[in-house]
């Protein structure tokens, strides 16, 4: 069932259960968001996303209210624009602006929006936040005085990754986010998933990086996760040929969700003790050998043990690091091939 509105003076077609951001995106027009996480029930925390309804008594948050028939809508009208001003105001009136040395300065939603709005400074003269900053994650920084109370870091802990490390703490001008009790998140239930962090629109919550860098001189290149067989979606930070970070992809089949192991264990990629040679042991020492000197040693060594002492007396360890397809092979081919059933694999999560 489809409803006719009109967005901007263009003539638009939507679903019945779409609201009017999604109404004004399906026809490429661009309405600022901070709260808003597709994966979500849209609840208007921000109100950057206000837009005008002709007849509407009050400026209506586009991400939460639904499309209707014959709705007509202003994305930038005056009035729009100078609520959003206010709005982003208000937000950096307690937000530390040192976006000069800020590492999320270039990825930084609302550090595009005061420039797209010409915001420099809050002018209200009003009391500040002064919270310690939580360093004591392994993984990430976590620094309240940058929050700006979206809540998307909240709802994707408590509703898609169902850890319930963090939540909203205190009410009015008190309100931070926090684990249970204000304590650090070592003494949290979090499992540093990262989760949080990857939708932090802001500098709140940041990665510790093995290296310094600014988003603007990254790539990214798309690729599968292989630390086990879900097969998560993610996109590798690259900078100068090395891989810097890692980005969660919002398809299936993780829809923007990862592990610790796929958001922060990406740094023996560069470590100097990864093999990147097959060894064979001469005189007692590992030295270097081509792929085919290695297979064929190992195909020989199997040979011989296999005619002395039957296929049982050979074993085969197979990896969470491959594919369910290589995984099969590998099981084919004790099974199969040498006529042992002993495989075994190292998953034992």
């Amino acid at each position: 069932m489809l409803v006719n509105l009109t967005i901007n003076g263009q003539q638009v077609q939507a679903e019945r259960d779409m609201t009017i951001l999604q109404a004004a995106r399906s026809i490429g027009i661009d309405i600022p968001t901070l709260c808003y996480d597709e994966r979500l029930v849209a609840h208007g925390a921000c109100r950057i996303c206000v837009v005008e309804v002709k007849g509407a008594r009050a400026l209506m948050p586009s991400c939460s209210t639904p499309a209707a028939e014959g709705m007509v809508v202003e994305t930038h009208s005056p009035t729009v624009i100078e609520a959003r001003k206010e709005i982003l105001r208000l937000m950096i009136e307690n937000h530390p602006l040192d976006c000069l040395t800020c590492e999320k300065s270039g990825n930084c939603v609302l550090q595009d929006l005061c420039y797209e709005y010409d915001i420099k400074e809050g002018g209200f003269n009003g009391e500040k936040k002064n919270y310690p900053i939580d360093d004591s994650n392994p993984f990430f920084t976590y620094d309240p005085n940058k929050c700006i109370l979206c809540g998307r870091c909240v709802r994707v802990d408590n509703e898609l990754q169902c850890t319930g490390a963090i939540n909203f703490i205190d009410r009015g001008f008190g309100t931070h986010v926090g684990v249970f009790y204000d304590r650090e998140f070592d003494e949290s239930v979090c499992v540093s998933c990262g989760n949080c962090v990857s939708v932090c629109p802001v500098g709140a919550l940041m990665s510790k990086q093995p290296a310094k860098f600014r988003y603007w001189d990254t790539h990214k290149v798309t690729t599968t996760c292989s630390y086990c067989g879900v097969g998560c979606q993610m996109d590798l930070l690259i900078k100068d040929n090395k891989v810097v970070g890692v980005e969660p992809v919002n398809i299936e089949p993780n829809d923007g969700l990862l592990c610790v192991k796929g958001k922060y264990g990406y740094r023996f990629i560069d470590h100097p003790d990864r093999l990147k040679k097959p060894l064979i042991k001469k005189e007692g020492q590992f030295v270097e050998a081509t792929w085919d000197e290695a297979m064929d040693l190992i195909v020989s060594k199997m040979k011989k043990i296999k005619e002395e002492y039957g296929p049982d007396a050979l074993g085969g360890f197979s990896s969470a690091r491959c594919t369910n397809e290589e995984n099969y092979l590998m099981q084919k081919l004790f099974r199969a091939v040498i006529g042992t059933n002993n495989i075994d694999h190292c998953a034992r999560l």
